[in-house]
């Protein structure tokens, strides 16, 4: 499949895509947004506590 093939197929599919209305759009992609900064914030807390859990072991070990 040659690549000129290739986006006219994908621009026929695009065609075919039945997209939200922006009533619907805008409050999707706010709650993905806070879920992603969410889920950031944990990620980051838990990366701090590990860092905090192996300095501590690091330190009673070291003595």
């Amino acid at each position: 499949m040659g690549l000129g093939k290739f986006a006219k197929e994908v621009v026929r599919e695009g065609k075919r895509v039945r997209w939200p209305k922006r009533e619907v759009l805008f409050p999707s992609i706010l709650v993905v947004v806070i879920i992603a900064a969410l889920t950031g914030m944990i990620l980051m807390g838990e990366d701090a506590l590990g860092k905090a859990l192996i300095d501590v072991l690091k330190d009673a070990f070291h003595k």
